[in-house]
């Protein structure tokens, strides 16, 4: 009986220190754990916030496009506003499940400013819809598109900690204007 009294202590300590082990490992298997689903969830984030983006970029190319036929806008290839009526109604289309998902995952900064950008493409929509021929008016509302996608990028760029990006503003070699589109 004495021998197993003098083993107690080092089995208690065996005992101590895998009972230790066990819960080190749960704990940062826990954390590994949570560290991967942040990291899954912040790359749905970005596949939807980059998803809107495109969706949303493409209704802004076609007003440009019918804003040049209209001869408010010097993109090069304008097209008619009978031809641009099913490409942007599809657009508009495809926003709607965009829109949702963002909805539904986007921080609500970055869906505030994904309206703010929206609402300014929706009147850029609704200016050529009423055939309006005004360069000046155009340009007040290519401004607003543009600021619309500035903050946009700006708030996905803070929701997800990326670095801060490029202002999409480039220079033309002739005679310093500059091209964002």
């Amino acid at each position: 009986m004495s021998a197993f009294l003098q083993q107690l202590p080092a089995l208690f300590g065996v005992v101590i220190g895998a009972l230790g082990s066990y819960f080190a490992v749960v704990r940062s298997d826990r954390a590994r754990f949570q560290r991967e689903q942040a990291a899954r969830w912040e790359e749905r984030k970005l596949s939807v916030y980059a998803e809107y983006a495109r969706t949303l970029k493409k209704s802004v190319t076609l007003t440009y496009r019918v804003a040049a036929h209209l001869g408010n806008d010097p993109h090069p290839h304008p097209l008619s506003p009978q031809e641009a009526a099913p490409l942007m109604a599809e657009a508009t289309t495809a926003r709607d499940p965009s829109g949702e998902a963002l909805i539904l995952l986007g921080s609500p900064e970055v869906v505030e400013r994904a309206r703010a950008w929206v609402v300014a493409v929706m009147e850029m929509e609704r200016f050529l819809r009423e055939g309006t021929r005004d360069p000046q008016a155009w340009q007040g509302l290519l401004e607003r598109q543009r600021a619309g996608r500035e903050g946009y990028y700006a708030a996905v760029r803070d929701d997800l900690a990326l670095p801060p990006g490029h202002s999409a503003r480039w220079p033309l070699p002739s005679g310093g204007t500059t091209l964002q589109r």
